[in-house]
C-alpha cells in the first residue's frame, strides 16, 4: 500500500469544507454589488468596502491565524475561527445599513483565515507520517475545492439572489459553519503537535497588520491626496523589518525568507495572478449587469463556463506535482484572456461572452494549483501554516489591487470603456506575470 492511501480521509472532508469559506464569500459577493447598492441607496464607490473589508481582514488574518496553527496546532483555531463564520453570516443577514453590512465582511475575513493554514499543516503532518514526498492528490483537491468554488461563487450568488435576495449569500454561512463546526470536532486530531515552538510575535504580529492595512487604505485610493497613507505604510514597514530581524522567534522570519528566492517568486507570482484573476471577476461581471443588462443570476449563470473550464484544467492537471508547465499554460491564457476582452461590447453575441469566460477560467485553475504546490515544496516545514497564510494574503493583496483598479476604470459606472481600459490594466498585469515566471521555473 502506498503512502498516499494511508492519508487518513477523515481529514478530508473538514479541510475542504472549510477552507472554500474563504473563496465562496470573495465570488459570491460579484454579483451582489450593484442589488446591495439598489437596496441601500449607495454607489459603487461605498460598495467597494464590501469587497475591501473582507480582503482586507483576510490578508492580516491568514498569516496571523496560520502562525497560530504554526503553535498551538490546527484544531483548536480551526474550530474557533469557523464558528465566527456563522455569527459574521448572521450578522450580514440582519444588517440594517451598510455600516453593518461591512463589519459582517470584515468578522468574515477573520473567520475564514483559519482553515486554509490548517490544512496544508494537517496535510504536512500526514506527509511526514505516511512518507509521502509531495501528495499531489491531496494538494489538488483542495486547490480544486478552492478554485471551483471561487469560480462556482457568481453562479451561486446569482441563483441565491434569484432565489431570496441578497440576504442569502450571507445567511448561507451559517449552516457552512455549523457544518465545519461538527465536521472538525469528530475528524481533526486532538493530538497533533504544534510545529513550532515559543510564543506569537505580537509587535510584529501588530506591526504587520498595520503596514498592510495602511498600504491597502493607499492602493484603495491611490491618489496625491492620500500620501500619508504610504508613508506611514513605508514608516510601519521598516520598523516592522527591524523587529523581525531582531527577535529569536519572529512573526515573519525574514531571514529564511530572504534566502528562499523561489519562495519569494512565488509569491510575487501569486499576487500578479490574483490581481488578474479578479480585475476580470469583477470588471467582466458589473459590466455584465450594468452594461449588457443582464439581471444578477443570469450574470452568474453567464460565469459557469468559467467555472467548468477551470474545473476540467485543475482536475485534469491536478494529479501531477510538475509545476513548470502550469505556469506556462496559466500565464499565456490569461495574456489570451485581456487581448479577448479589449474586443468585447454591448453587442457581443452571449455565446462569446461566455467562450471568453473559458479563456479565462484556465488561468484560474492553473496558477493556483501551480504555486500552492511551489509554497508546499519550498516552506519551511516548521512553518507551514504562516507560510500557507501568506501565500492566502497574496491573494488577497492581488484582490484589493484589482479592487483598486475596479473603482478607478468603474468610477463612472461599469461601462464598455472602463471594460476595455479594465483589459489594458489586464494585459499589462499578465505581461508582469510573464516576466516574473521566466525568472525561474520551479522543476
Amino acid at each position: 500500500m502506498t503512502g498516499e492511501l494511508r492519508f487518513d480521509r477523515r481529514l478530508v472532508a473538514p479541510m475542504l469544507v472549510g477552507s472554500v469559506l474563504n473563496p465562496i464569500n470573495s465570488s459570491m459577493l460579484a454579483v451582489a454589488l450593484v442589488p446591495i447598492g439598489v437596496a441601500f441607496g449607495v454607489p459603487p464607490s461605498q460598495t467597494a468596502w464590501l469587497v475591501t473589508g473582507l480582503y482586507l481582514a483576510t490578508a492580516v488574518g491568514q498569516p496571523v491565524m496560520g502562525r497560530l496553527v504554526d503553535l498551538f496546532g490546527p484544531r483548536p483555531l480551526y474550530l474557533f475561527a469557523t464558528s465566527l463564520v456563522g455569527i459574521a453570516g448572521l450578522l450580514g443577514a440582519l444588517a440594517p445599513n451598510l455600516g453593518v453590512l461591512i463589519a459582517s465582511r470584515v468578522l468574515l475575513g477573520f473567520g475564514t483565515s483559519a482553515a486554509y493554514p490548517a490544512a496544508m499543516s494537517l496535510i504536512r503532518s500526514e506527509a511526514d507520517r505516511t512518507g509521502m514526498d509531495t501528495p499531489a492528490v491531496i494538494l489538488s483537491s483542495l486547490s480544486i475545492a478552492n478554485q471551483v468554488i471561487a469560480v462556482i461563487g457568481p453562479t451561486l450568488g446569482g441563483l441565491l439572489i434569484g432565489l431570496g435576495g441578497w440576504h442569502l449569500i450571507f445567511t448561507i454561512n451559517v449552516p457552512l459553519s455549523v457544518i465545519c463546526v461538527i465536521l472538525g470536532s469528530l475528524w481533526l486530531p486532538r493530538t497533533t503537535r504544534a510545529r513550532g515552538a515559543g510564543e506569537l510575535d505580537y509587535p510584529g504580529a501588530a506591526l504587520f497588520a498595520a503596514t498592510l492595512v495602511a498600504l491597502m487604505l493607499f492602493l484603495m485610493h491611490p491618489q496625491l491626496s492620500s500620501w500619508y497613507l504610504l508613508v506611514l505604510a513605508l514608516v510601519l514597514g521598516t520598523a516592522f523589518v527591524i523587529t523581525q530581524l531582531r527577535v529569536m522567534e519572529p512573526f515573519i522570519d525574514l531571514r529564511v525568507l530572504a534566502g528562499n528566492r523561489p519562495l519569494i517568486l512565488t509569491y510575487t507570482r501569486q499576487v500578479l495572478a490574483y490581481v488578474g484573476a479578479y480585475s476580470f471577476l469583477y470588471g467582466f461581471t458589473q459590466w455584465l449587469e450594468e452594461s449588457r443588462g443582464l439581471k444578477a443570476s443570469s450574470a452568474g449563470l453567464l460565469l459557469l463556463p468559467l467555472s467548468l473550464a477551470a474545473v476540467v484544467v485543475t482536475a485534469i492537471t491536478g494529479r501531477r506535482a510538475q509545476i513548470r508547465g502550469k505556469l506556462v499554460f496559466g500565464c499565456a491564457f490569461l495574456v489570451f484572456a485581456a487581448v479577448a476582452q479589449l474586443f468585447i461590447g454591448t453587442s457581443t453575441p452571449i455565446w462569446l461572452l461566455a467562450v471568453v469566460g473559458v479563456i479565462a477560467g484556465v488561468p484560474q485553475g492553473l496558477n493556483n494549483l501551480a504555486n500552492q504546490t511551489a509554497l508546499y515544496q519550498q516552506a519551511d516545514p516548521a512553518r507551514i501554516g504562516s507560510s500557507a497564510g501568506l501565500l492566502r494574503t497574496c491573494v488577497y493583496v492581488g484582490a484589493l489591487i484589482s479592487a483598486a483598479a475596479n473603482a478607478h476604470f468603474f468610477q463612472h459606472g461599469a461601462t464598455t470603456a472602463g471594460l476595455h481600459e479594465m483589459a489594458i490594466f489586464l494585459l499589462i498585469i499578465s505581461g508582469l506575470l510573464v516576466l516574473v515566471t521566466s525568472i525561474r521555473l520551479p522543476k
